[in-house]
């Protein structure tokens, strides 16, 4: 009995409640109160454990963000960009020997490697080069040389966070150094000058920096002094720490640092004085020391030149000579030290639940994923997808979703681009730069965790404005060309690929002559297919001026079964504010007409809207109101009420006054101020309207709207007018009615080629 007790006591105080149950109840309360201040005792300890792993990881990530840059070198045409970012790439480890771009050696610059990128900027097999440098992870990103004015173009410098402005010591600031910069600018990217050459003669690095400041606007000063010029470039003085360095080895590889020339103090002690006087004027921290008279450290003027240049007031200038390789490390150090990393720069994004609002972006990895495809590329694993992201955490296996398509994806495999080689991360954070493989996109799409609907880039894609036919010479090659057809609408959603139902053509379709002849050319060049182009066309529509009444029957007697519709109704111009370009209503009252043939009278009229009768392009902005019909109880069918509603439409259309309507362009021309008037005079020729002339240093820029019709040839003339000084940007505006002598125009030519059919 004993042993009994003993044992249930043992049972009891081993199972806790049980044993609190049966306490005396004036005990009841201090217990209950113990329990609560252990219970906090050990919420308090595993919130704080919490609290400081949270810390720790912000901590990590706040580190890894702050040593990461994303920059692009861009340049004018042979200032020595694919050298510098050969010497780049040797210096951070990226390449094992250097190779010249026309070197006797026959191989070729690294990023030389495709025949094509060189007509689009830098020349990279990847899109995004990983290098480091110090400690720091730099992001060497493929930025297009050329502006075609294509989505693509934007999208690439949209992953920029800073530049490498490369300008020649003897050439100075060139034609495509304008439009470079006019593109930095445009997109707000902070950025440094680099002044290639000295060692070439007549390199004269105060010449360019003095035209940098009256042609490119740009508020700058030189960082370096070169110790000699031409033949005689030793190295470098920096201003900011006041130390020479001369690049010694047989690449140049060591660094050796020492004192200033005696022979340099007064130049440099002036140089230094500039400098801090250009960073002052934009910069109030060290405006109040160099007004104060205070002596300048070099921390602080390093910290008021990051500040000045990451909020885009001020732009340092680097020297040097990549072919000699002097000049390219402290560049280097310049991009750690002056460039922004991904948190110090704005980022935006569409948020598509709230009609394409504007939200900044936290640029965190605390926030929800938000990620851009901005380049695609054909590995020998599939395709390869570049992706920046701007917000979030992206992990391998993880699903993500494509805001675009929203379709629901599995990440199979995360790469970083190092080298020729792939190497596999788990995860990746916001600010990064990497790979994946297995994802169907498009260029430009974004990507979220599904938490937010937000888009990197306007969903608005614009209308091609210009169509080619185009067809391979050989049979053989169909397969090919129909692969790379299919490549490059995945590319570049402004390209368009589609069939002539009445020739049966393949027609492509771009924003213009030059985006149609690039793809021609890749065509030939990346497919190895010889295509035959057809003559460029506009993409012509027409439209209806007044009210047309239509009374239509179809009536067709056969052996068995006949066919019978009659539909009735009127045909009318669209209100200019209406959203759609195509309307149909059924105003009949009572059951002329059984319901299930209204879908087909209204598929009857779509169809004979995609070829008007003047030209045989689409018909837009109309509405169709049926109002009456007839059916027979047998005879009547789907097919019957079709070719009656194709027919009615055909019958009415000439009545209801059809016009033809054009595609007209914004053009905006930037030419020196001395052709101004041969350029204007070109335009009105071209029946254009000027719609502003503005003066922007020594040039004009002139902003008019020209039927796409009189634009073609128009560069190659531009260039002969100024001299190759001129450039000019060209996009869509509206589809305006064309006047009444190119309409009779027109439609004879459409007459004669079909009678010639």
């Amino acid at each position: 009995m004993a042993m009994a007790r003993r044992s249930a006591s043992r049972l009891l105080s081993s199972f806790r409640p049980f044993s609190l149950l049966l306490q005396p109840l004036d005990d009841a309360p201090s217990l209950a109160a113990a329990a609560a201040a252990a219970s906090a005792r050990r919420g308090m300890s595993s919130a704080s454990a919490l609290r400081a792993r949270d810390e720790k990881e912000v901590a990590r990530w706040r580190e890894s963000m702050d040593r990461m840059r994303n920059i692009g070198i861009s340049a004018h045409i042979d200032s020595g960009k694919t050298t510098l970012t050969e010497r780049v790439l040797y210096y951070t480890g990226r390449i094992h020997e250097i190779h010249e771009v026309r070197g006797r050696d026959g191989v070729g610059a690294k990023m030389d490697s495709m025949d094509l990128e060189r007509e689009k900027g830098i020349t990279i097999q990847s899109a995004a080069t990983y290098c480091t440098w110090n400690g720091y992870q730099v992001n060497i990103i493929d930025t297009p040389g050329h502006v075609d004015f294509t989505i693509e173009v934007e999208r690439a410098l949209r992953v920029l966070d800073g530049a490498i402005l490369v300008l020649c010591s003897v050439g100075g600031v060139q034609s495509q150094s304008i439009t470079v910069d006019r593109q930095m600018r445009r997109y707000e990217i902070p950025r440094v000058a680099f002044i290639n050459k000295l060692d070439r003669m007549g390199a004269d690095p105060w010449k360019v920096l003095n035209q940098a400041r009256s042609k490119l606007r740009h508020h700058s000063a030189a960082v370096q002094v070169p110790i000699g010029l031409e033949e005689e470039f030793e190295g470098l003085v920096d201003l900011v720490e006041l130390k020479a360095y001369k690049f010694e080895g047989g690449s140049g590889q060591n660094v050796v640092a020492s004192d200033v020339p005696s022979n340099m103090q007064d130049l440099v002690m002036e140089k230094r004085r500039e400098l801090i006087e250009v960073v002052s004027e934009v910069d109030d921290q060290l405006a109040e020391a160099f007004l104060n008279d205070e002596p300048i450290q070099a921390n602080q003027l390093k910290a008021a030149i990051r500040r000045a240049t990451v909020a885009r007031k001020f732009i340092p200038v680097y020297m040097g000579s990549a072919f000699k390789n002097k000049g390219v490390q402290p560049l280097l150090d310049g991009v750690l030290d002056y460039l922004p990393c991904p948190m110090e720069v704005e980022s935006y994004a569409l948020d598509q639940n709230k009609s394409e609002e504007k939200v900044l972006l936290a640029g965190t990895p605390a926030e929800p994923l938000v990620a851009l495809a901005f380049k695609l590329e054909e590995g020998r694993f599939g395709q390869l997808t570049y992706l920046r992201i701007y917000d979030g955490v992206i992990r391998k296996g993880d699903f993500i979703y494509n805001v675009n398509t929203g379709k629901k994806i599995k990440v199979p495999r995360l790469v970083r681009m190092h080298s020729n080689e792939m190497e596999d991360i788990q995860e990746a954070h916001a600010g990064q730069i990497v790979a994946v493989f297995g994802v169907d996109c498009a260029s430009g799409d974004t990507f979220t965790d599904g938490s937010v609907k937000y888009t990197m880039t306007s969903m608005n894609v614009p209308e091609p404005v210009m169509s080619l036919a185009v067809s391979p010479i050989s049979k053989d090659s169909g397969g090919q060309f129909s692969k790379a057809l299919n490549r490059f609408q995945k590319e570049d959603p402004t390209f368009r690929v589609g069939l002539d139902p009445e020739s049966g053509e393949t027609i492509i379709s771009g924003m213009g002559e030059l985006h149609l002849d690039i793809y021609v050319e890749r065509i030939r060049r990346e497919y190895k297919v010889d295509a035959k182009v057809g003559k460029p066309r506009v993409n012509f529509r027409e439209t209806i001026t007044q009210r047309a009444e239509f009374d239509y029957l179809h009536k067709k007697q056969s052996g068995g079964q006949g066919q019978y519709g009659r539909v009735c109704g009127y045909i009318e111009p669209l209100p200019s504010e209406s959203d759609g370009k195509f309307e149909f209503d059924n105003m009949i009252i009572g059951q002329a007409i059984p319901s299930n043939f209204i879908p087909a009278i209204e598929k009857g009229f779509k169809e004979a809207c995609n070829s008007g009768s003047l030209i045989g392009h689409p018909v837009e902005n109309i509405r169709i109101v049926l109002t009456d019909g007839a059916s027979h109880a047998v005879d009547s069918s789907e097919l019957a009420f079709k070719l009656a509603s194709i027919y009615a439409f055909r019958q009415c259309y000439a009545a209801a006054r059809p016009v033809i309507l054009e595609p007209v362009m914004k053009v905006e021309l930037k030419v020196p101020t001395e052709f101004q008037g041969t350029v204007t005079g070109d335009m009105n020729k071209r029946k254009g309207i000027i719609v502003g002339n503005d003066q922007e240093g020594d040039d004009t820029v002139v902003v008019c709207h020209v039927p796409l019709n009189n634009m073609f040839g128009y560069s190659t003339a531009l260039r002969s007018m100024t001299q190759g000084k001129g450039e000019f940007s060209m996009e869509y505006l509206e589809h305006n009615t064309v006047s009444q002598d190119v309409q009779m125009q027109l439609v004879n030519t459409y007459k004669a080629s079909r009678g010639t059919e």
